[in-house]
């Protein structure tokens, strides 16, 4: 992914792979010299060789990294910076700059899927804007793409959002576009979307809960509207605020802060153990043997997902099974469809609400009840 002006799909490259660890020095050293003067002609593998050198010089070996900051080795030697982020803080988005330009990394794994990727490109007050707007047709969307219960779930999850930044007047994400725009400066540096996708998440988390479960978190949903500062915020750089507010009220459902934060725990820990790989640096021929180095990557997570990648970073991963929807049970499909029936009877009675008081309205109008007194007088009386 190179650029603000691409779609960027689930797993993008911005230029061939760069080194890191303890072949770097190796790989400095074989890079040819340019003889200034007359402009040369130089392979593919030169030139990259060259790009690579400029990015060496640019890694510091002992960066000064923020608090925020967890390292974590591979086995191979590659190296993952984790930013845990608070997703409305400008401190946030500062720490993921300057762990980037820092460390100079091949790869940044963002906390985003590709449900969420517009947020990448789009402005701070277009953000602004679309976060504040909860719309029927953005409930509508939802529940096409979701389904009923899933998608009244995820649009209950953005207005939490939609009030945060209205208290704060902040758009989300900011931290994700400063890491896909310092990412996009870097040489050679891949950029991945790193989350489970929303619709399996909402579906899971939904199929978790009984029917007065369902009930109770959405009127807990419904009725937030506790003031909040920005001082609020910086204090949460230990758990994001968001996920903080979440699990305030999801913790007497354990199976919901199961789906919605234990198992993306180990699907980001998935992706960044995938994006930490040995790198293969470029041939001069296929004669010359393969030669493979640990690579650098940054992590760009909330807060509250660092102690369970740290957790899992070393433990055998079923990705399979947490990407499985189950069946919905019969006590499930029965609150779907008293769901929808609730959904439909209430859209019908506002439309009749609606209808009716538009037309008392108008009959109200001096013109009117002018009208309605001459038909009266042209219509024969019995």
């Amino acid at each position: 992914m190179e650029g603000e002006e691409e779609e960027p799909p689930q797993e993008a490259a911005t230029g061939p792979v760069a080194t890191s660890g303890a072949a770097e020095s190796g790989a400095a050293e074989s890079v040819p010299r340019v003889v200034s003067g007359e402009p040369q002609n130089i392979s593919d593998v030169d030139a990259f060789n060259l790009l690579l050198e400029v990015k060496l010089k640019r890694r510091h070996e002992r960066p000064d990294l923020p608090r925020t900051v967890t390292e974590l080795v591979a086995e191979d030697g590659s190296r993952v910076y984790v930013v845990g982020t608070a997703h409305f803080s400008d401190d946030s988005k500062r720490d993921v700059v300057k762990t980037i330009r820092a460390v100079q990394p091949d790869v940044v794994v963002v906390e985003l899927c590709q449900y969420r990727v517009s947020m990448l490109k789009m402005d701070e007050r277009t953000l602004l804007r679309e976060a504040k707007e909860v719309s029927l047709e953005k409930l509508h969307q939802a529940v096409r793409q979701n389904g009923v219960m899933s998608g009244l779930m995820q649009m209950l999850l953005l207005k939490v959002s939609a009030h945060i930044t209205e208290q704060l007047g902040m758009a989300p994400g900011g931290e994700f576009r400063e890491a896909f725009k310092e990412a996009s400066k870097v040489p050679f540096c891949k950029f991945h979307l790193g989350d489970r996708p929303i619709p399996v998440t909402f579906k899971r988390a939904i199929a978790a809960l009984s029917f007065w479960q369902k009930v109770k978190l959405a009127w807990g949903l419904c009725f937030l509207s506790d003031p909040i500062s920005k001082d609020d915020v910086e204090k949460c750089k230990q758990k994001d605020l968001l996920e903080q507010m979440m699990a305030e009220m999801i913790g007497e459902f354990p199976d919901l802060h199961r789906t919605i934060v234990s198992e993306r725990d180990i699907y980001l820990t998935y992706m960044l153990r995938q994006a930490a790989r040995r790198l293969e640096l470029p041939r001069a021929s296929d004669a010359e043997p393969r030669k493979c180095v640990p690579s650098v990557v940054v992590g760009v997570v909330g807060m509250g997902h660092v102690p369970g990648i740290e957790k899992n970073w070393s433990t055998e991963l079923n990705i399979q099974e947490i990407m499985t929807v189950p069946p919905p049970s019969v006590s499930g499909r029965l609150s779907r469809l008293a769901m929808k029936a609730a959904f439909f009877s209430l859209v019908g009675y506002s439309l009749y609400w609606l209808g009716r008081r538009t037309v008392g309205l108008v009959l109200a109008l001096p013109v009117a009840q002018d009208c309605l007194q001459r038909v009266s007088t042209v219509l024969p009386k019995k």
